[in-house]
């Protein structure tokens, strides 16, 4: 049987308090094996240079593979080659290349006037390096921007055709979501992996709001369930329930890798993967 892998996105700290949560992550998820843990990009690009900082020190320290996460956003092309360089300088050689989000209070989207245009560019020019393994993201229910989820896909084609080598979905509740998209993908010609992303329930409000930013459907037997669990004090155990029901549907519907948004809490994540039977193999060891 073949062992179900993990990976886990944290986000760089913005201050001291947010160091301790990212080192406590990497200490508690680390000895789970992840197949590599990714750092993301703020809005805009607002957190570069501490996406940049967090994913040389875990690399250095800890022996995890890292991914960092780079954007399109607020920079041009000669900027941001600079910055996949640098990472590559440091034996950091896995990118998740995404066109990213527009800063806070924009009404959408725009290319620096030097930039790079969408992530299927951005895609194409890391790969002519030779130097990256690069991942993206896929959305099984249509990104907002999208005209159609036919689009959707025939975008993500182009993004994996350009060099990619793996795709990450947005998250989702059902797994019938997951497999339908999965099979999509396989009739438009899309071979690569597709991994999908894992969000469990820290925070029930929290998760609606995000929901509804990036169009993921709660079902209404969900919704019901976290606000009866929120009134009697069980929402921790229906978190960890969920999140484990869902990864259990997904394994035995074949899948072989889940991705998890950590959202820099590892506890949930942690359980989750222990019920999965994912067992920590050994403390991390610093590298020198």
């Amino acid at each position: 049987m073949t062992r179900t892998t993990v990976s886990f996105e944290f986000f760089p700290p913005k201050n001291l308090e947010g160091s301790f949560r990212l080192w406590d992550c990497v200490n508690v998820l680390g000895p789970l094996g992840p197949e590599f843990v990714s750092v993301t990009y703020g809005a805009g690009g607002t957190t570069r240079q501490l996406t940049h900082e967090a994913v040389a020190t875990i690399h250095k320290t800890s022996g995890l593979t890292v991914a960092a996460h780079l954007t399109c956003v607020d920079a041009s092309r000669e900027e941001t080659m600079a910055i996949a360089e640098g990472y590559a300088a440091v034996g950091v050689t896995e990118i998740v290349a995404l066109r990213g989000d527009p800063p806070k209070g924009s009404d959408g989207f725009r290319a620096h006037g030097e930039g790079f245009g969408s992530s299927v560019e951005l895609v194409e020019a890391l790969a002519r390096t030779g130097k990256f393994r690069i991942r993206v993201g896929a959305y099984p229910e249509k990104h907002p921007e999208a005209g159609s989820a036919r689009a959707d896909i025939e975008f993500l084609k182009r993004k994996i055709d350009a060099g990619a080598s793996s795709a990450i979905t947005q998250f989702f509740f059902r797994p019938e979501t997951f497999f339908r998209f999965r099979d999509d993908c396989v009739k438009a010609g899309i071979t690569a992996p597709i991994i999908p992303g894992i969000l469990p329930v820290e925070s029930w409000a929290g998760v609606a709001r995000l929901s509804a930013r990036c169009g993921t459907e709660i079902p209404a037997t969900t919704a019901l369930a976290f606000e009866h669990a929120e009134r009697d004090g069980t929402t921790e155990l229906l978190a960890l329930a969920t999140a484990t029901s869902l990864c259990d549907r997904l394994v035995e519907g074949g899948v072989e890798h889940l991705h998890f948004y950590t959202l820099n809490k590892p506890g949930l994540t942690r359980d989750v993967c222990l019920a999965l039977g994912i067992a920590p193999k050994a403390r991390l060891q610093a590298v020198a």
